[in-house]
């Protein structure tokens, strides 16, 4: 595992303590997992996502994601409906390990409650609990 110095957390994006990630875009929600959960994990054989389509509450589990070492649940940083799901993950996983925050993305979410987009974690939040 890298030391906390040595991983990315780019700046313009929102992020919860369960270790996901969400950047807006055109009023729409692409979510992923950090570097730090990607990084915690190992490397990812697999990864399962939501049908489009389907509703979850902020918080809700979305998914899982399987690697050497475990499996751990992903869970919604925002409530929405999914409409967009990344396909590319199915036959590569491992994208999530090479690029958590590009190629790597899990969901797109249509958001039910814009609101929580406000209540995300800033990256200089987000580190300060890691460091906890």
């Amino acid at each position: 595992m890298k030391d906390l110095s040595e991983l990315k957390f780019p700046g313009e994006l929102g992020y919860v303590d369960s270790h996901e990630w969400v950047r807006t875009e055109d009023g729409r929600a692409r979510i992923g997992i950090t570097d730090y959960a990607q990084d915690q994990l190992g490397d990812v054989v697999y990864v399962e996502l939501p049908a489009p389509g389907k509703s979850l509450a902020k918080g809700a589990p979305f998914g899982s994601v399987e690697s050497v070492k475990a499996v751990s649940e992903l869970y919604m940083p925002i409530g929405g409906t999914v409409v967009e799901i990344n396909a590319a993950l199915e036959n590569s996983p491992e994208l999530v390990n090479s690029d958590p925050y590009g190629r790597g993305w899990m969901i797109v979410v249509e958001p039910s409650q814009p609101e929580d987009l406000k209540n995300l974690l800033s990256v200089q939040a987000y580190h300060e609990k890691l460091k906890g």
